[in-house]
């Protein structure tokens, strides 16, 4: 007992008890103290990956090989994005019904969004592409109208015609309808690319640029757009106007001058 109390009053005794205290709270701190944000968030994407690759070996995998190498039923997805993902996947068009035909048409969305975002985050891990855009890229707010509808009538109207209405492509396809399309997946499209349509990305059209487009086909979505012009005819543009005249125009005259003719003939022979 006398050589244990020495001990304890050893001068060194208080420095190695203030030293195991220390390591003990470090201890108990570093197992129990919640994570810091980017531990939390490295863990969120690392089970968002996971969850995204189960959902891509059931439902995409057939077409788009099992690590997104593509195959002969669908094109590689390695350094497509994430947008890309979104775009597809949430507009319907993914997964595709058939792998025939010219043009994988919008459909009934088959995720949900947290889904949708999980596959995202799959396919984005497999190379590096275009990420999903945010709220600030893409909403309408403060947007130039009218310099939107002169980039739209330079850039997509060949296609979408001059009213976002859609039309007639080669070899079967179509440029689809822009009407009641959310801003963000406008986004995406002008982002990606998808399908037959050329993609615009930052270096060749700037996100000032597409949210100036967003807001001018926001504007001629709009239910309180009213065309000064009168009839519209659907919107599709001079063709249809053209042809519209020739057909009806022209028709009426043609049944005019027979009608005139008729009476004419009639008289005399009276």
């Amino acid at each position: 007992m006398k050589k244990l109390s020495a001990r304890r009053r050893h001068p060194l005794a208080a420095v190695v008890v203030l030293l195991l205290a220390l390591a003990a709270t470090g201890g108990l701190y570093a197992a129990f103290a919640p994570a810091t944000k980017a531990q939390a968030d490295e863990t969120a994407q690392s089970l968002a990956i996971e969850e995204g690759q189960k959902l891509y070996s059931v439902g995409c995998a057939s077409c788009h090989g099992t690590g997104g190498q593509g195959s002969s039923d669908g094109p590689s997805l390695i350094g497509v994005g994430a947008a890309a993902v979104d775009f597809q996947v949430g507009t319907g068009r993914m997964p595709a019904a058939t792998s025939a035909g010219a043009q994988v048409p919008k459909k009934r969305v088959q995720y949900s969004q947290a889904e949708i975002d999980q596959l995202a985050a799959y396919i984005a891990s497999l190379g590096a592409g275009p990420a999903v855009p945010t709220k600030q890229q893409y909403s309408p707010e403060g947007a130039d109208i009218a310099k939107g509808g002169e980039l739209f009538r330079t850039n997509c109207a060949q296609c979408h015609n001059f009213t976002g209405k859609g039309g007639a492509l080669t070899h079967g396809k179509y440029a689809p309808t822009l009407e009641n399309v959310a801003p963000k997946h406008i986004y995406e499209a002008m982002l990606t690319g998808p399908q037959s349509m050329p993609s615009f990305p930052d270096t060749t059209m700037s996100e000032q640029n597409k949210k100036d487009i967003i807001a001018y086909l926001n504007a001629v979505d709009s239910s309180e757009t009213v065309n000064p012009g009168g009839l519209e005819l659907g919107g599709l543009g001079p063709v249809s106007e053209g042809l519209f005249a020739w057909i009806f125009g022209l028709g009426a005259l043609i049944a005019v001058a027979v009608w005139v003719a008729a009476r004419t003939a009639k008289a005399k022979k009276s």
